[in-house]
């Protein structure tokens, strides 16, 4: 996992809102599409950079890819960013 790829995806508020989507549950690409006014590719551009930065997984599931949070990587970055409030402790 790369942490500039992770900080990068989380940096956008689309990114983010697609992350808390799948925190509720799995959705196929036309299902996130459905809950946003942007168009079908620009979605699929997020979901990419998510899936690069390894805060989601992707699976085939007949015709349809169905999209999963990765929660290890968000609590790595957890990790890595509660060791800053430790240090001055």
């Amino acid at each position: 996992m790369s942490l500039n790829l992770a900080f990068k995806a989380l940096n956008d508020k689309t990114r983010r809102e697609i992350l808390e989507l799948l925190r509720k549950k799995d959705m196929t690409a036309g299902e996130i599409v459905d809950k946003f006014n942007i168009s079908g590719p620009s979605i699929s551009h997020h979901l990419d950079l998510l899936r690069q930065a390894g805060l989601i997984d992707s699976e085939k599931e007949g015709q349809f890819v169905k999209y999963t949070l990765h929660t290890t990587v968000l609590d790595d970055i957890m990790k890595w960013m509660v060791q800053f409030n430790k240090k001055g402790k």
